[in-house]
């Protein structure tokens, strides 16, 4: 797409919103549209080996279009939104020298809103000390009860933080504990004093809620048939070290059918349940975006409401 390097700023079109609301299928549409490639923003969909529990966008679903940030880490490493903003700045970067479109597209809302917002992290200070008395901690106590602590000292990040997703709540901690500094701090004071993108942030919903619960409990139905048990066999047994993958939301709902605790249904019913619960705080998250465009896959044709509100931005000078 001939122009878009001679703007200013790069132009970006993020696509976010819930799970299940076919958010990697829109965004194939618009990159075969308007000539773009699409950055992945899923904090999961970057591990190797982890396919159908991530909803990993398949090279048919792909149609040619060049994905980025998939399939990047092992399961064994640590990935965080500094990680991310890190690697997808250089990558729009190179698109727009090519005057190709960057269309970053993913549920994980922090990832975009870091990345839209120019988030300048600084290196994080790391004590192995702490971190390693943090793991312990979180071994004989639960991770819950780390949560509990990370409210106390930090309630603003902890809002932000899904009780279950460890490294993250451990980063937090040792963060506090070693410089007692809260991340919540270090977050504002990293905000860029103006956005580095003209950014067009479309997010996908239903506006009746049993429709998106219906469209997420078929999601899961579809995972169990295409191999999910296995893949999260596989995290079971590497729970140790696949840290990440063991928090979230996909794997954890089975491990007590490994443990003999529940059948496969009564883990996939967990499943479906902490998927919706997720939908609830992306919603939330994505609300919180003032500029939004919301496009409703129960009211209107979400295909050509995107491609209208595309061709507006593309136009602006």
């Amino acid at each position: 797409m001939a122009g878009l390097s001679d703007s200013p700023k790069p132009r970006v079109v993020a696509i976010g919103g819930p799970t299940a609301t076919g958010k990697t299928a829109l965004s194939v549409a618009l990159a075969k549209r308007f000539d773009g490639e699409i950055i992945s923003a899923d904090s999961m969909q970057i591990y190797r080996g982890l396919d159908v529990g991530t909803a990993k966008v398949t090279p048919e679903e792909q149609q040619g279009i060049p994905h980025h940030l998939v399939d990047i880490r092992d399961p064994e490493e640590l990935f965080s939104v500094a990680d991310f903003v890190a690697l997808a700045q250089p990558i729009i970067a190179d698109l727009d020298r090519r005057g190709k479109l960057a269309i970053v597209a993913g549920g994980t809302g922090l990832y975009i809103t870091s990345l839209l917002n120019g988030t300048a992290f600084a290196p994080e200070k790391t004590d192995p000390a702490i971190r390693t008395e943090l793991q312990r901690q979180a071994e004989a106590e639960g991770a819950q009860a780390l949560y509990q602590e990370l409210s106390r000292v930090d309630p603003e990040y902890a809002a932000t933080v899904h009780p279950n997703n460890l490294p993250r709540v451990v980063r937090a901690l040792e963060l506090y504990r070693s410089t007692g500094r809260r991340m919540s701090e270090q977050r504002r004071e990293s905000r860029a004093a103006e956005p580095p993108y003209r950014a067009l942030c479309l997010c996908l919903t239903c506006r009746d809620r049993s429709i998106l619960y219906r469209r997420i409990d078929q999601r899961v139905d579809r995972m169990v048939h295409q191999g999910l048990l296995e893949e999260a066999r596989l995290v079971y047994e590497h729970r140790d070290s696949y840290k990440t993958a063991a928090q979230a939301i996909g794997y954890k709902e089975f491990f007590p059918y490994f443990e003999g605790q529940a059948t496969v249904q009564d883990c996939a019913n967990r499943l479906k349940q902490a998927s919706r619960n997720y939908a609830k705080r992306q919603l939330t998250w994505f609300r919180h975006q003032n500029e939004a465009v919301w496009l409703y896959l129960d009211e209107d044709d979400v295909l050509q409401q995107a491609i209208c509100h595309l061709n507006a931005f593309l136009q602006q000078s």
